[in-house]
């Protein structure tokens, strides 16, 4: 539904838009993204933007936590998994069951296979990963209703191991005429530029994950910048009822 079924068509798809996006400038090392989750043609240049920044660190991550939120079940706090690994067209992505094993039993983590059988926000960023990482291993959290402490405390544990990515995966508002989305979209970004942790479901679906990470420590130590912003009435969508999509890197 977000992307080619057929593993050649996607390979090229991908490869295709992180070819046409521009890597951030300057000595950076990237330590997180935040990118959005919609079909690829809507969204994909936009997360292009960060993932092609990844490009140059290939080699050093090893270990991807990937944090979004849960559209199709309600989850009261945070939902992993119950599987070995997660498959694409492009192949099999194992799960770091160790790491999970370590986070298993913070406040609000569960397990539910429910929640994650047709969440689109953490399947739709795998081909991404898949083609500028090559092999790693993946933790990928459902978030839903959970306070910022403890999606925080998630975040902290899991950044903390070493050659750990982490990616946020969220879109920014939804189903505004043009003009209202970007005046909306513009403030969340600030918002985020500044470390606000105060976003709600109406600015951003990932709202809970990201208010988690702006309360995050390990955060402290990294700059944010902003890499796109932009929604579907500049991609695929017409512009009366738009998505807006923001790419961010963490460096």
């Amino acid at each position: 539904m977000f992307y080619e079924a057929d593993p050649g068509r996607l390979r090229r798809h991908v490869d295709a838009l992180l070819a046409a996006a521009r890597p951030a400038t300057g000595p950076t090392v990237p330590r997180g993204l935040i990118v959005p989750h919609a079909g690829y043609p809507y969204s994909g240049a936009t997360a292009a933007a960060a993932y092609c920044c990844l490009a140059d660190s290939a080699g050093n991550i090893r270990r991807v936590a990937l944090l979004g939120p849960a559209h199709r079940v309600y989850v009261q706090g945070m939902a992993l998994p119950a599987d070995d690994s997660f498959a694409t067209p492009l192949g099999p992505v194992p799960l770091d069951r160790d790491a999970m094993q370590q986070i298993a039993h913070l406040p609000g983590v569960c397990t539910s296979g429910e929640a994650h059988r047709l969440e689109h926000s953490l399947e739709v960023q795998l081909p991404f990963l898949q083609r500028v990482l090559g092999e790693f291993q993946l933790v990928p959290i459902a978030v839903g209703q959970c306070p910022p402490p403890l999606v925080a405390d998630v975040i902290d544990t899991l950044w903390s191991m070493p050659q750990t990515l982490l990616v946020v995966s969220t879109d920014l508002s939804h189903f505004h005429d043009y003009a209202t989305a970007s005046r909306i979209d513009a403030d969340t970004c600030a918002r985020l530029l500044r470390r606000q942790g105060d976003l709600h479901g109406e600015q951003a679906c990932g709202a809970a994950v990201l208010n988690g990470l702006m309360a995050s420590r390990q955060l402290r130590a990294l700059d944010i910048s902003l890499l796109q912003r932009n929604n579907s009435g500049d991609t695929a969508g017409d512009r009366e009822r738009v998505v807006g999509y923001g790419a961010f890197l963490l460096h």
